[in-house]
């Protein structure tokens, strides 16, 4: 059979079902349609056969008498996954069933592998990972999941420009690597005879625009990290970034706050979801509450960054951390905060006032000495955002670069190093700044309460398969 170089449906499953499923059973419409999408099911009774097709937006039954459907046999030996192009009256079963006639079909792309059956799926969840192609068709929660991701970020676009917001785009190759504390991918360019960094995030270029007069800017940037794989984590992953001018901490809560439960309630209808088997509750406003605040609550410790720092290490001892030699008491206590109380919370909480010595791109708090306003979202007991009132001296930034540069020279390979163009991009002057970043793979996780990463990136890095 000669495959076509193209076909024109004129209809949809979905459109169809709009339009026709009020039919009585065993009513015809005299309609003929033009659909196409793939086989999905198929079963043959003597002279009649059932098929099942499913294009993008759902599926519906194939009735092919065979009086009527040219090329019966051929029709009857299709393979599952087969793409035909279909036309046909649009009909109900007498058992009620709405279908199309296959008065003309031809095939568009035959399953050379044999397909999964729809209502068996796919047990192996790597394969499901690694033939996402595959698995779209035969698992509707995972199509649901990725449509849902899809209007995520639309959403997440159209709310922000309504409120001012301009999206940018900002290089993916850095000449040094800096806006987070990651280990970066690196690679070269020839040309230059240049290395590259793939980004750890868009944050310095972004500031840059905000001192070059953007006042509110954001970026949806895929962002890059040389670190292990998780149910949290994948080496490439999509982050929300933005920046606005005359704004602090306080503004970036209530902004998260508000978008978070905006997107829960045009995808839901509601803020309060379930995650696992847990309800969790996204309205706003979130909690807010401090790192040693926090710690206190969970463990009973008072720990203050001016304690001994043995006392600290003995009391990090307790729960079995390892520590650095290099560690100050802002990162003990930060290791300490994180065993102890980041995976216990569930409804969000914003956990705010984080050491300076982990903090080097946030702003001096206005009140506690040795600590920055700085925030992290916690959410079902994972980091959702991480947001900041920006350092705006550069005096100051220029320490703390230098400081991270001391730490990368230690040994440590997540530090900063220096960024001198960002430091005169600072030098010409940074109005105070918000800053947020929102992890949005971990957010649509939380909206189609998906519990791994894996299942809301379309393609997850994965080791290779044994035999290619």
């Amino acid at each position: 059979m000669s495959i076509p170089y193209s076909f024109e449906p004129t209809s949809t499953t979905d459109a169809i079902r709009a339009e026709y499923d009020s039919l009585d059973d065993g009513a015809e419409t005299g309609v003929p349609v033009t659909i196409a999408g793939r086989l999905m099911l198929r079963r043959v009774q003597g002279k009649l056969a059932f098929g099942t097709l499913q294009d993008s937006g759902g599926r519906i039954q194939l009735f092919a008498p065979g009086k009527v459907t040219p090329e019966f046999e051929a029709f009857c030996s299709l393979n599952l996954g087969d793409w035909i192009g279909v036309t046909g009256e649009v009909m109900k079963t007498r058992k009620g069933e709405l279908s199309v006639k296959v008065e003309e079909w031809t095939m568009l792309a035959e399953a050379k592998r044999p397909f999964p059956d729809k209502f068996h799926g796919i047990s192996d969840q790597d394969m499901r990972y690694r033939q996402r192609y595959v698995d779209l068709w035969v698992t509707e929660e995972s199509r649901a999941t990725f449509e849902l991701r899809s209007k995520t970020m639309s959403l997440t676009r159209r709310w922000l420009e309504d409120r001012k917001f301009m999206e940018v785009e900002t290089p993916v190759f850095h000449p040094i690597p800096g806006g987070a504390l990651a280990k970066p991918f690196t690679t070269h360019h020839n040309a230059l005879d240049l290395e590259l960094y793939l980004r750890i995030a868009p944050e310095l270029y972004l500031k840059r625009l905000t001192a070059g007069g953007f006042e509110r800017v954001f970026e949806i940037a895929r962002v890059f990290r040389n670190e292990g794989i998780s149910t949290r984590h994948n080496p490439e992953f999509t982050m929300l970034e933005l920046y606005q001018a005359y704004a602090d901490y306080n503004d970036m809560m209530e902004l998260t706050e508000q978008l978070v439960a905006h997107l829960a309630m045009e995808l839901h209808g509601t803020t309060q979801l379930m995650y696992g088997d847990k309800p969790l509750d996204l309205s706003a406003p979130w909690r807010r509450a401090s790192m040693l605040e926090l710690i206190e609550e969970q463990t009973g410790l008072t720990l203050r960054l001016d304690d001994d720092i043995e006392s600290l290490r003995a009391t990090a001892s307790e729960f079995n951390i390892p520590l650095k030699d290099s560690y100050g008491p802002g990162k003990i206590i930060l290791e300490i905060y994180e065993k102890t109380v980041e995976g216990a919370m569930w409804d969000p909480v914003f956990v705010t006032d984080y050491p300076k010595e982990v903090s080097p791109l946030s702003r001096d708090h206005r009140e506690l000495v040795g600590f920055t306003e700085r925030f992290e979202g916690i959410v079902a007991g994972r980091e959702l955002c991480n947001a900041f009132s920006e350092l705006i001296d550069p005096v100051e930034q220029r320490a703390r670069f230098e400081e991270q540069a001391k730490q990368k020279a230690d040994g440590d390979d997540e530090a900063m190093v220096v960024d001198e163009d960002y430091l005169r991009a600072m030098e010409y002057g940074l109005p105070p700044t918000g800053g947020l970043g929102i992890g949005m793979d971990r957010l649509v996780m939380l909206l189609a309460n998906a519990q791994t990463i894996r299942d809301v990136v379309l393609f997850p890095t994965l080791r290779p398969e044994a035999n290619g």
